[in-house]
């Protein structure tokens, strides 16, 4: 069998076990099943699945373990949801980009910049291993380009972009960097003591989007939609606080617990007339002046 038909057994196995935990026999069944469909030989042994287990979690990091007691496997997600469910969107794509041939003219990718991910690797190696970074940073707001030393602390993303959570060691702050403006990436033989307590998802377990300005204290945002635009609000939370206050055929309300910052009047400023801000009222005021500030602009 070659390398693309074992990927593709590998693909199928995982699929199989996400819809339901499964016995060998259901596996087994599903895989003759695709065999006749892709005129391909997937059948395999109990023997043959062990080792394609330790090979998916080799190359994918998807645990699958045999349940005793109820007799299936099933997929094991070591309590973190969010890092399972980015592997499997992440194993989706791989597998539906790399088996297909000639599939270009049938996607259209986003024509964006590099999101900085090349530096990924280099990054996380040396957050785990507690060593600072030097690297070139290039401000897109006043070109300013200077040199950066900084005890890494860890990864967030925001809006398909990642950004460097870190200690600067120019004023010892705790700040944050896009990686789409970081070059010429070092990692130094220089060590950093992690802080004590200190927790990435607490640190930002109250913010919308990557700014948290000390200043600003979370408060209870509500907001109005139009009925269609809630069901995709609904689909795809702003935020863990979410919660639903009106679902009807008029309206969808949300409450928010988050500080009234930058990014989230820039998301609420995105839906235009299709939202509306109901409290607080001090927010409600600044969506009005800057509408009517663009409608300045416009009429300049």
């Amino acid at each position: 069998m070659s390398k693309r038909e074992a990927i593709n057994r590998y693909s199928l196995i995982v699929n199989r076990i996400r819809r339901s935990p499964a016995t060998f026999k259901d596996i087994n069944n599903y895989l003759e099943r695709e065999s006749e469909i892709q005129d391909c030989n997937f059948n395999i042994s109990k023997r043959t699945l062990k080792r394609d287990l330790e090979d998916i979690f080799s190359l994918y990091k998807i645990d699958i373990q045999y349940d005793f007691s109820a007799k299936v496997y099933r997929i094991v997600s070591h309590d973190e949801p969010d890092l399972n469910n980015r592997m499997l969107e992440a194993f989706d794509t791989f597998n539906a980009l790399n088996q297909t041939e000639g599939i270009s003219k049938f996607i259209h990718f986003e024509k964006r910049r590099p999101n900085g991910t090349e530096n990924f690797h280099g990054i996380l190696h040396a957050i785990q291993n507690s060593k600072m970074i030097k690297y070139t940073y290039h401000k897109y707001w006043n070109d300013e380009v200077s040199p950066r030393l900084l005890a890494p602390y860890g990864l967030k993303e925001f809006k398909n972009r990642w950004y460097i959570i870190g200690k600067d060691d120019k004023d010892g702050e705790i700040k944050t960097f896009g990686l789409d403006r970081i070059s010429d990436l070092e990692i130094t033989a220089k060590k950093f003591t992690y802080p004590v307590g200190f927790d990435l998802n607490e640190l930002f377990a109250n913010c919308f989007g990557i700014i948290n300005q000390k200043n600003l204290k979370p408060e209870q945002i509500v907001l109005s939609f139009d009925a269609e635009q809630g069901k995709y609000i609904k689909s795809f939370p702003w935020h863990h606080s979410q919660q639903i206050l009106k679902d009807d055929d008029n309206e969808f309300q949300i409450s928010l617990y988050v500080p009234p910052t930058f990014d989230l009047m820039m998301e609420i400023l995105s839906y235009g007339e299709r939202v509306k801000v109901i409290q607080p009222e001090s927010l409600r005021d600044e969506i009005k002046n800057r509408y009517v500030k663009a409608l300045e602009n416009l009429n300049q």
